[in-house]
């Protein structure tokens, strides 16, 4: 006797998101702060700084404050960042929150501090920014400046704005 009936489908397991920040360092004057992140394995991109949330209760904003220090050398108080968005993507196959930080506005220079992932730091207009971008910088920097969406630019792994 043969059965119709098909197996219970298993819910794949739960994957935890990964947890980022996004910090946007505006100069005051209509830039803003963008590396060249040359990570192995991936095209090279722009990004803003940030990186993943490390401590149990650390908030966006310390994560921000932390990773904008340690790759960049500039230290700016924590309770000076303001989450704009918490944003959710599943580029890499899992789910990622990244929260948009805005900075305060800083000229202080920007050391390359892990070489290893970044060829250096530039200030750009914001009516100029360079392409290709890192995916979740562009969703960030689309949270910030009105009108502006992360596009994928096809081929890569970078994004334009606009």
């Amino acid at each position: 006797m043969t059965s119709s009936a098909t197996a219970p489908t298993v819910p794949a397991p739960a994957v935890a998101p990964m947890l980022g920040a996004g910090v946007i360092v505006p100069t005051g004057d209509g830039r803003v702060l963008l590396g060249r992140r040359t990570t192995a394995g991936e095209p090279p991109t722009w990004s803003l700084p940030g990186g993943k949330v490390e401590a149990p209760g650390e908030s966006f904003e310390q994560a921000a404050a932390r990773e904008l220090a340690e790759e960049t050398g500039i230290v700016l108080p924590a309770d000076g960042m303001r989450v704009l968005a918490v944003l959710l993507d599943h580029e890499l196959g899992r789910p990622r929150l990244t929260a948009a930080v805005l900075a305060p506005p800083s000229l202080a220079e920007a050391l390359v501090t892990e070489p290893h992932a970044c060829a250096g730091w530039e200030r750009f207009p914001v009516d100029a920014l360079p392409e290709p971008m890192f995916y979740p910088s562009a969703l960030v920097l689309g949270a910030w400046l009105p009108g502006m969406d992360g596009v994928r630019r096809p081929g890569t792994h970078g994004y334009r704005i606009g």
